[in-house]
């Protein structure tokens, strides 16, 4: 089927829900800072404090195992001459993404999407580095936003998304296949109609949409490369949304392996066993960070 045509349809899914959530006024706003060329620290950390659900997720996200700070930051604006501005943004975005989907039922439990999402971001993160890419943080944030379009599938499309996850909890489909049979488009089209509303810069939104196709990408490959592999990895290693165990993939046959070893070559020695017993050893260390940020923040 045409990208073109799925993304159409994608839009007019979205376009129909009326309460779609938008990017909190506050982060907008920080968002509209960062983009002036002589904005000052304080200026930024005076808005954020503006909200108090989004000053508390930065801490807590920068106090988390990822950052690894030596010590305790528990002010915002020390967050952010911790983070350095050219993280700022993408820190804002992940945490109104976390804001705007949450205190809702859908048709999977919230914390295990979340988990999924931030250990993507992780391992992502891993993976850059191994791999010498520039921006190990784009590659974090990339990795947790891929799947917008899985919870707001979840949320608003909640009976019809249930029966496809049912409907492939034992079979060898993929769920974005089920997702292109039912509704004509898939979640990775529905969170780029997403992101595309909410402003979010090119090479996110190239990931949204071709983390299952990162031969697509044209923006950044080599970063929707590194997310489609943390994907991967995760469905495999006790960070998916469950129900999937059974599910296998051979590293040498992914196009974005391809990818991967044309930028850096050196990454064809990896010890693929090795690597995921690694991975192992980071499942609590996602868990506690998730239930770190939204312990008592999930109903507000």
């Amino acid at each position: 089927m045409d990208t073109n045509v799925k993304l159409k349809k994608a839009q007019e899914m979205v376009e129909k829900i009326s309460d779609l959530p938008t990017i909190p006024i506050v982060a907008s706003k920080v968002l509209e800072l960062l983009d002036k060329p002589d904005v000052e620290l304080e200026e930024v950390a005076d808005m954020i404090l503006t909200d108090q659900v989004l000053a508390a997720r930065v801490i807590k996200i920068v106090n988390s195992p990822l950052y690894r700070s030596s010590q305790e930051i528990k002010s915002v604006k020390r967050a952010l001459v911790y983070l350095g501005f050219r993280h700022i943004r993408e820190l804002a975005l992940t945490c109104s993404f976390i804001e705007a989907f949450q205190g809702k039922d859908g048709a999977f439990d919230v914390m295990t999407f979340w988990e999924h999402s931030f250990g993507v971001g992780i391992v992502a993160k891993i993976i850059a580095q191994r791999a010498r890419y520039i921006d190990t943080e784009k590659a974090y944030l990339a990795g947790i936003i891929h799947d917008i379009g899985e919870v707001f599938l979840s949320y608003y499309y909640q009976k019809d998304f249930q029966r496809i996850l049912q409907e492939i909890k034992s079979t060898p489909y993929k769920l974005v296949d089920a997702e292109d049979r039912f509704w004509g488009t898939n979640h990775s089209y529905i969170g780029v109609a997403i992101a595309q509303k909410w402003n979010f810069p090119p090479e996110y939104c190239e990931v949204i949409a071709d983390h299952h196709e990162p031969e697509l990408a044209t923006i950044d490959p080599n970063l929707v490369a590194i997310v489609n592999l943390a994907d991967l990895f995760c469905s495999v290693r006790q960070l998916d949304y469950g129900g999937r165990e059974w599910v296998s993939f051979n590293l040498a046959e992914e196009k974005a392996w391809d990818i991967l070893k044309k930028f850096a070559p050196h990454m064809a020695k990896l010890d693929v066993e090795r690597f995921c017993y690694e991975l192992d050893d980071r499942v609590p260390e996602v868990q506690d960070l998730v239930k770190s940020i939204f312990e008592g923040m999930v109903m507000e």
